[in-house]
């Protein structure tokens, strides 16, 4: 009888933990995009469940060493919604400038949310842009007005919508297929700007208990504009503690300048480094360098893929 007994219990521990996290998974409901599109007047980006809304920078005219920086090269504020079991929480990176700094950072502490991380993303840059990183979670109606709040904000200090007009494209004349084999990825074209983006799937990232994407800004890219003799590549590294050193090392060694080493995220487990980087020079020679930099990361379990944002 015992036996049985033991059978029973085990049988049902067994079906438990199978049943309850899909039981739990069910519990959790999708998000109303159309509520958030509706408040934010922002029609954003679905994927698996996630929502992002994207706002292109096309009012500042920023250069970097004579190179001219538009949304596709690193000029875009996004906030993404991701459904939790209190409700949403809300990721976003918003880039300013200096004259913006001071009334959106209140705007952001007045509507409750959180500022993890404000930093450079170029050096030599004219006029200079900062980019600050916010959170908060709570009801989803509730997250995307404050996050309207916020770019309502933004475009109230610039004096007109940041997104109004839009941006020629930069000239690009690289062999985008030799980037391509000397990376291992294929990229995306925007407006004269080749653009891979490189996901963490061998990192399993948590926030506050929430899972965080790809999607959600968790991954390294790298954008190349220009000729094959005379390239620009701007981009962001994500890496565990133990990859900081040696993908520094790495840039460094091969030209490439780091002009940024911060976190984007305060509450993260595992703990995630962030690097932006700047190179100018010939565009095979510059993959060559990115490439020996991501031979650094994802060595645990030997995996990273391309995700699209």
């Amino acid at each position: 009888m015992k036996s049985i007994n033991s059978l029973r219990l085990a049988l049902f521990l067994s079906l438990t933990s199978i049943l309850l996290p899909a039981i739990h998974a069910q519990k959790m409901p999708p998000l109303d995009t159309s509520s958030i599109e509706k408040i934010t007047d922002v029609k954003g980006k679905s994927n698996k469940g996630e929502y992002k809304i994207t706002i292109p920078q096309n009012d500042l005219d920023v250069e970097v060493d004579g190179f001219r920086i538009i949304p596709p090269m690193g000029l875009g504020t996004w906030i993404a919604f991701t459904p939790t079991k209190e409700g949403t929480m809300i990721m976003g990176d918003i880039i300013l400038t200096e004259n913006d700094l001071k009334p959106v950072q209140q705007e952001v502490i007045r509507q409750g949310l959180t500022i993890s991380a404000i930093h450079n993303h170029f050096v030599r840059n004219h006029p200079n842009v900062m980019y600050m990183h916010i959170g908060g979670n709570g009801r989803l109606e509730e997250m995307a007005r404050k996050a309207k709040a916020v770019l309502d904000k933004v475009a109230e200090s610039r004096g007109h919508n940041p997104s109004a007009n839009s941006v020629p494209d930069v000239p690009y004349t690289i062999d985008s297929k030799k980037l391509d084999d000397i990376l291992g990825y294929k990229g995306e074209m925007s407006k004269g700007v080749y653009k891979y983006t490189i996901g963490r799937p061998d990192v399993a990232l948590k926030e506050h208990g929430a899972a965080v994407t790809s999607f959600l800004g968790f991954n390294t890219w790298a954008a190349f504009q220009g000729s094959p003799d005379h390239a620009a590549v701007a981009g962001d590294f994500t890496m565990l503690e133990d990859e900081v050193a040696p993908v520094i090392k790495a840039l460094v060694e091969n030209g490439i300048e780091v002009v940024a080493v911060h976190n984007h995220m305060v509450h993260e487990q595992p703990r995630i480094f962030f690097l932006h980087y700047w190179g100018v020079g010939d565009a095979e020679k510059l993959a060559r360098g990115l490439k020996a930099a991501l031979d650094q990361t994802g060595k645990k379990k030997n995996a990273m893929t391309k995700m699209k944002m």
